[in-house]
């Protein structure tokens, strides 16, 4: 493939699901886009959705979409954007992102796994320093 084809790399980016506690001390999860770098980014488009198949009867199964939009993202700044139901950690999550950064466009696909959301993957998130999974 033609790199020209393949756009600017996307790096310092990272989306990542947190467990929180809610007002009543329960565990909650909410996804969050981390800008990890030294530029603001703006125009942020993002969609998500879950897919996968029931292990027992091999239906498949698929999440609705959700599209959400943030208009500034300042270095080193996190955004929550969606909370997100235990009931899904045994599909794969998607999170498309698309931004602009000095006027050229990025976009990256960020896929959590089933199974990826297990309690032992979880490690402490820069910037939020909440117990989370996170891919950058």
């Amino acid at each position: 493939m033609r790199d020209e084809l393949l756009g600017p790399k996307v790096e310092k980016i990272g989306v990542a699901i947190v467990q929180q506690l809610s007002d009543n001390s329960e565990k909650i999860y909410n996804v969050y886009l981390l800008n990890l770098g030294d530029e603001i980014i703006d125009e942020i488009l993002i969609s998500s959705r879950g897919y996968g198949e029931n292990i027992t009867t091999g239906e498949k199964i698929k999440t609705s979409s959700l599209r959400h939009k943030i208009d500034l993202l300042m270095p080193n700044e996190v955004a929550q954007f969606e909370p997100i139901m235990e009931d899904v950690f045994g599909l794969a999550n998607e999170f498309w992102v698309s931004y602009y950064c000095h006027d050229k466009m990025y976009d990256k696909k960020f896929v959590f796994l089933p199974g990826a959301l297990l309690e032992k993957n979880m490690k402490i998130i820069p910037v939020i320093e909440s117990r989370g999974v996170m891919i950058i």
